[in-house]
């Protein structure tokens, strides 16, 4: 799909300096999907905000003892 964007003169010459004039469209269509794609993370991390209560959780009291519990208690760890 064509799309008309306005960019600055200086942001259109870093660009031709960094991809070249015939490979604009996909160095932007590329940033564009890569920031979607961070957007979409963030929305993610944001909805899952809260998810766990803030304490009461086993490992509250103590966190580098329940470690060491958990790794004690897997008889297939090494070291």
């Amino acid at each position: 799909m064509r799309l008309h964007i306005s960019l600055e003169d200086d942001l259109v010459a870093q660009l031709d300096t960094r991809v070249g004039r015939r490979r604009r469209s996909a160095f932007i269509g590329e940033t564009v999907r890569r920031a979607l794609e961070d957007e979409r993370r963030w929305d993610d991390i944001e909805a899952s905000l809260g998810a766990l209560a803030g304490r009461e959780h086993e490992w509250d009291d103590d966190p580098a003892g329940w470690v060491t519990a958990q790794r004690s208690g897997d008889p297939a760890r090494v070291g």
